[in-house]
């Protein structure tokens, strides 16, 4: 899931770059999400981790 964040990203910043103001928003709102959905996932499996004792 980082893959495509980063992904996004960088439509946003290609995009961003040559004027094309509308696909860059739209393509780092999408990677903002994918973002945060990735780092809540990170957190979960931190805490499973912990009370596993893994």
């Amino acid at each position: 899931m980082l893959y495509w964040t980063l992904i996004f990203l960088v439509i946003a910043l290609v995009a961003g770059l040559f004027g094309f103001g509308g696909i860059a928003s739209a393509s780092a709102g999408i990677a903002k999400v994918l973002f945060t959905i990735f780092l809540v996932l990170f957190v979960i499996s931190l805490i499973f981790g912990v009370v596993r004792g893994v």
